[in-house]
């Protein structure tokens, strides 16, 4: 029988050495030498012919074979030769020449050297190259496709020979492999759609050649199971492939050339598991070190490794250059030619910018693959080279991208590296439309961080653009999809298992889109920034000493950008956290020199510039202006042109003084710069606060100042625009409305004040002084006051003014919502409002008209005192001292009307003497010069207060009292009553508190009696029991122990045949059956009942206590019913617990008996305690009938006494508490007994008697038998 090897006879179609080491390489049976007979000579004679050492040229060996007309063997051998000194041309030339030579004959002869002629064509074919080599004329260079046509002619004739041929079936399976490399590769088709690609089609076509090869060799052909298995990885079915070439390991586990592992490694790659992945591929390389492949795909995992890390992260070198030194350099000095071995390199010379190598290695890569994606790679790198350069040539970079992507598949299959370089092309090129196209197709196919980053950074551009231009559109949807874009990137961070590193590039896009709706977002994303910075910094820990705090912090922003502080300070003064905004914008300027000392090419003085005028604006804002003033004057000494600074030193200067220097200063600055808009703005302001009102608006002075503004220098001043309005809305609420020309009149006036609002809005929408213009027109015209209230709760979110919050309590107070007018009001009054008289005097007069509608004299007391605190602070504004007086007589008003039970007398005098101070008040206000009402009326209300209201409050002064002195003698009486009730309970308590204190004291006392009482009973009992042992035992000849035999009385009953065995005496409390015993002692009360027996003359008595003592229990005897039958047990009893409710029972254990009613023997066990509920206890004599038993005379004795001891005294309450306590503790310490009850089967009454076992201090009970 033939050996077998790895399953099959002879190592299926080929011997395998059977030592591993042993490797068998390609044409290892190809003989050194070969001799060719030679026709004519004698039969041994022949040339030799020396096959490694064979003639460049062939010509006169193939003119030998044709002479000597050798067989087809000769032919192939000499052009194996050939071939394997990589003599390809001339191993088909021999060949070509020898097929010729076979015409002759046979046909069939020519099937083997057509088979191996497309072997040598299939070889040539992948040492070709893909593409026309750059510098090389088309017409001398063969491609791929030549030969594989030379392949597929030379299959064909050999297939008319013979179709069914072996051979033919794996060569067409490896033609078909290699001619589906050279196709594109099929674009995703739609899910359920099959994929009727050429490529596809070809490589099932190799799957049904490589099957047809292994039916014919009975499954022996491992090649075949080789090429299927790779026909099935590019497919993408990694798990057919992967279970192909494990067949292909199991079967041959010493083939290495080709090494199954490879494919094991690469499918395994693809189905996710890479550690596994480079396993097979260590072990491919463990058993063949010179293995290129296994190397260069061990140095792309590491590669691949590394990328996980960033380059600045420590764990990154070490990886990338065992990556590239152990296996990769290896690789490539085994083979220079190996295309993915030269894509892989390429990439490693791209970072060293070594254009000319990348450029070699990039075509070599393209020119010599068989594989799509390791074109792929040397078309990516070519277009990387071009795009690095510093003049790229993006038409050319362009055009490589996209023929890296195609050779993956384009589309949704393409190469997503290529995809993103030509959206960067596009970006270089301008196409911002097409490259946000490109990243919004990559981003819904594979989430990439890379393309959101860009994509939000493209979206966050137009909206910047958008705004610098001016240009009015909606660019909300970009500023949505900005956000969400770089927020996903922001959070992708986060993610440790992407090991991504943060760019702060995204953190400053996203402060400038949250800089106008979210300023503390964009705060937020800035001071992330600055810990991002600090973080990388090489000396950010401080020395040994020094502790990390605010100061060493300082230092550190020090080294930032002046930039990045000045804006964080921004943000800060925004926020009105002043101080804070003062540290950064200090911090900046010292930035700023140490910038300029790192690099001289930045313009710090424009940076110190605008830092500075920043922090004096914060002095400003925090009222330091002292310190504002020097800051600007500085900035003033180093640019004597630098308006800004001069417009707020003139602005600090008029609040300063008022008066004098500081109109006097805003009408230089004006006269110094009237062109700037700036300047032109702050001085219509001023002329807003100080000027004289006219009658006719034509005429007003700060009107023909906005006037000339819009019409001279620019007619979109926003400024102006919204001024403009102010004026007319000014002007037509004051208006007369007396005709209906007046109205009329008016309502135009509006109208043109909400005509200019609106061009203002227009020109900005987001002018919230023009919105809030619009909506007090709305309410003073149009009396639209829902509306109103919606465009002031917009305005509010918008500006953080206190005008907005005046408006809105304004709309609130006409709409009655007095509660949020108040709110509104108040909340005008945190803006360094306080001492505004204006909101004061509108809070006073918002109370008054809740007060008049609640009726609630403390809402007029504290519109009154507002109205006081806005006289105060403007005593000679006569309308204030008005509002004072109108309050005190509505107050005055508002309690003469309410009821005594609402008021007090206290209120009512005090309002009286308010009436007294409005009486004289109005008095002088109507002989003031301009009065806020006429002379008249106010005379007239004053003599009302005067007349009438004096005596109404007269009145009420006098009902008021005798109410509350009638209502205080009640309120007396009641209170009188009710501390002597709160007396008597006090007292009642008390006495309760000291009669259960002394409850407890007596308890404590009778329970120490008891304790006493035990012990010294225990004491006895134990001096007994010594005694009676004594007794009972004596003293034998050897010296030991024995018990004393007891002597029969006379006189006794003779025992009946058959009573020896079934009248055994039974002990209980002592020895086993004493446990019974003891837990009957734990039982807190029980009850005693007499007894009823069956028999007439059959009772059970209990025995007393003797004085209350716990009494000694005795041992008792039953005497069991002739004939009975003995249980299993010494005793049989069951123990109730004491703590249920009624008498404590005992079950009794039944015992089988006879049915003839013979008399029931029970054994009743005294109780040393008494029930709780029970206040007396009837003493009682029992006379029980005593059974002689065998005991001494002593016993009987004994126990005679103790029957005739007295019952015990009646006990108190706390003495029978005290009682059940020692017995709880007597049951738990006392030693083990139990009560047995016999059996009543009968159905007669059982007595229902427990007696305790043994006492509080445990010891057992001496022995009685009672009847």
């Amino acid at each position: 029988m033939a050996p077998l090897l790895n399953g099959y006879t002879n190592g299926a179609s080929r011997h395998l050495p059977e030592d591993p080491s042993i490797v068998e390489s390609r044409f290892s049976d190809i003989p050194s030498q070969i001799d060719i007979p030679v026709s004519g000579l004698d039969a041994e004679e022949a040339v030799e012919v020396n096959l490694e050492e064979l003639l460049d040229d062939p010509t006169e060996l193939c003119t030998l074979l044709e002479q000597e007309g050798v067989g087809k063997h000769y032919w192939m051998v000499i052009a194996l030769a050939y071939a394997k000194q990589a003599k390809v041309d001339h191993a088909i030339e021999i060949l070509s020449k020898g097929m010729g030579t076979l015409n002759r004959g046979n046909p069939k002869e020519k099937l083997g050297p057509l088979s191996l002629t497309c072997w040598l064509y299939l070889w040539k074919s992948r040492e070709a190259p893909r593409v026309i080599p750059d510098g090389q004329p088309a017409g001398e260079t063969r491609l791929k496709d030549f030969y594989l046509q030379a392949a597929t002619a030379s299959l064909n004739e050999a297939s008319r020979i013979n179709p069914a041929f072996p051979p033919l079936f794996l060569a067409r399976g490896v033609l078909y492999l290699l001619r589906a490399s050279l196709q594109p590769p099929s674009k995703a088709a739609a899910p359920g759609v099959p994929d009727l690609s050429d490529r596809v089609d070809t490589l099932r076509q190799s799957i049904k050649c490589f099957e047809d090869a292994l039916r014919v060799s009975s499954g022996r052909n491992m090649m075949a199971v080789l090429g299927r298995a790779r026909a099935y990885f590019s497919l993408g079915k990694y798990a057919e492939a992967l279970d192909g070439y494990q067949e292909v390991l199991n079967k041959m586990p010493h083939l290495q050339d080709p090494d199954p592992r490879i494919g094991v490694g690469c499918c395994l790659w693809q189905l996710g598991y890479k550690d596994e992945a480079r396993e097979a591929w260590e072990r491919a390389l463990e058993l063949n070190p010179d293995s290129k492949i296994a190397n260069i795909l061990l140095g792309l995992f590491y590669i691949h490794d590394s990328s996980h890390y960033a380059t600045t992260d420590p764990a990154f070198g070490p990886i990338y250059k065992k990556a590239m030194t152990v296996y990769t350099q290896k690789a490539f000095k085994l083979d220079k030619e190996l295309p993915l071995t030269c894509a892989t390199f390429g990439s490693y010379f791209m970072m060293r910018k070594s254009w000319a190598t990348v450029d070699n290695l990039a075509r070599k890569a393209i020119e010599l693959t068989d594989v799509n994606a390791v074109a792929s790679d040397g078309w990516y790198l070519l277009a990387r080279k071009e795009h690095y350069q510093d003049r790229p040539d993006l038409p050319k970079a362009s055009d490589y991208y996209q023929k890296a992507d195609l050779a993956r598949g384009g589309g949704d299959k393409g190469y997503l590296p290529a995809r993103f370089g030509l959206v960067q092309i596009q970006i270089l090129q301008r196409d911002f439309d097409g490259a946000k196209f490109r990243l919004e197709k990559i981003i819904q196919q594979s989430k990439s961080i890379e393309a959101m980053m860009i994509l939000g950074a493209l979206y966050a551009e137009d909206v910047f653009r958008s705004q610098a231009s001016g240009i009015k559109e909606d660019k909300f949807a970009d500023v949505k999809k900005a956000t969400t874009l770089l927020e996903a990137v922001r959070l992708a961070w986060k993610d440790p298992q992407k090991k991504l590193t943060p760019d702060s590039s995204v953190l400053v896009y996203l402060a400038r889109l949250y800089e106008t709706e979210q300023p503390d977002k964009a705060l937020q994303c800035l001071h992330q920034v600055e810990q991002m910075t600090i973080n990388d910094m090489p000396d950010k820990e401080p020395p040994d000493g020094i502790e990390a705090d605010e100061a060493w912090i300082a230092k550190l922003r020090e080294q930032l950008s002046p930039q990045l502080l000045n804006d964080i300070g921004c943000f800060q003064y925004h926020a009105e956290r002043h101080e804070h905004a003062r540290e950064f914008f200090q911090t900046a300027l010292s930035a700023c020199v140490k910038a300029g000392e790192k690099d001289e090419g930045i313009d710090t003085d424009a940076l110190v510039t605008t830092i500075s005028f920043n922090l004096a604006r914060t002095y400003e804002a925090a009222g330091q202006l002292d310190e504002a003033k020097q800051v600007y004057e500085g900035l003033l000494a180093r640019h004597d042109d630098y308006t800004d600074a001069r417009t707020r030193l003139a602005y600090i200067e008029l609040r300063q003084n008022p008066q004098e220097a500081g109109p006097k200063a805003m009408t230089a600055l004006y006269e110094t710069d009237s062109s700037n808009l700036e300047v032109r703005s702050l001085f219509g302001w001023f002329l807003s606060k100080s000027k004289r009102r006219a009658a006719n608006i034509a005429e007003d002075q700060e009107q023909r100042h906005y006037k000339h503004t819009l019409q001279h220098h620019d007619k979109h001043d926003r400024y102006s625009l919204t001024g403009m309005g102010n004026l007319y809305l000014t002007t037509a609420r004051e208006m007369r409305r007396d005709t209906d020309q007046d109205k009329d009149k008016r309502r135009k006036t509006y109208e043109k004040a909400v005509e200019f609002y609106d061009k203002a809005l227009q020109l900005d929408p987001r002018n919230a002084y023009a919105a809030q213009g619009i909506a007090i027109a709305l309410v003073e015209d149009k009396k639209d006051l829902t509306a109103a209230v919606q465009l002031f709760s917009k305005v509010r979110d918008t500006v953080k003014d206190p005008s907005v919050y005046i408006n809105l309590g304004h709309v609130f107070a006409e709409l009655k919502q007095y509660s949020r007018s108040i709110e509104s009001y108040e909340a005008a009054l945190t803006y360094n409002r306080a001492s505004d008289p204006q909101i004061l005097a509108c809070l006073g007069r918002v109370w008054l008209l809740k007060g008049k509608l609640d009726k609630s004299p403390s809402a007029m007391k504290t519109s009154l005192s507002y109205s006081q605190r806005a006289l105060a602070i403007a005593p000679s504004q006569i309308h204030f001292q008005f509002n004072i007086a109108f309050v005190q007589i509505q107050l005055a008003q508002l309690l003469y009307t309410l009821p005594e039970a609402q008021r007090t007398l206290e209120d009512v005098v005090k309002a009286s003497s308010g009436l007294e101070e409005a009486i004289n008040s109005f008095g002088e206000i109507a002989q003031s010069k301009n009065p806020p009402y006429p002379r008249h009326d106010i005379e007239q209300r004053a003599n009302m207060g005067r007349n009438t209201m004096r005596r109404q409050l007269e009145r009420a002064i006098q009902s008021q009292r005798e109410y509350e002195e009638k209502n205080a003698a009640k309120m007396q009486e009641a209170r009188e009553l009710r501390e002597a009730e709160i007396r008597r309970r006090e007292e009642e308590k008390r006495k309760a508190e000291e009669q259960k204190e002394e409850d407890k004291r007596k308890i404590r006392e009778e329970r120490d009696k008891m304790a006493q009482l035990s012990r010294e009973l225990a004491e006895k009992r134990t001096e007994e029991e010594r005694r009676r042992e004594e007794a009972e035992y004596t003293t034998d000849t050897d010296g030991e122990r024995v018990k004393r035999s007891k002597k029969r009385k006379q006189g006794g009953k003779r025992k009946k045949r058959g009573e020896e065995n079934s009248g055994s005496e039974t002990e209980v409390g002592d020895g086993e059956d004493g446990t019974a015993a003891a837990a009957a002692g734990t039982k807190k009360s029980r009850r005693k009942k007499k007894a009823r027996s069956t028999e007439p003359d059959s009772a059970i008595d209990s025995s007393d206590g003797d004085g209350g003592a716990p009494k000694s229990k005795k041992k008792r005897k039953r005497l069991a019913r002739r004939g009975a039958k003995e249980g299993n047990f010494k005793s049989e009893a069951l123990v109730v617990d004491s703590d249920s409710e009624g008498a404590s029972r005992t079950v009794a254990a039944q015992t089988n008996g006879d049915d003839d009613g013979d008399t029931q023997m029970r054994e009743v066990v005294d109780d040393e305690d008494e029930d709780v509920g029970v206040s007396k206890q009837q003493s009682r004599k029992r006379n029980a009938r005593r059974i002689e038993d065998e005991e001494d005379e002593e016993d009987e004795d004994e126990e005679e006494e103790e029957e005739e001891e007295e019952e015990p005294a009646k006990k108190t309450t706390a003495e029978q508490a005290a009682e059940e306590e020692d017995e709880d503790e007597g049951g738990q310490g006392g030693g083990g007994g139990g009560a047995s009850f016999a059996d009543n089967p009968h159905g007669d009454p059982v007595d229902e008697s427990v007696g305790a076992a043994g006492d509080a201090g445990g010891v057992a009970a001496d022995p009685l038998l009672q009847i």
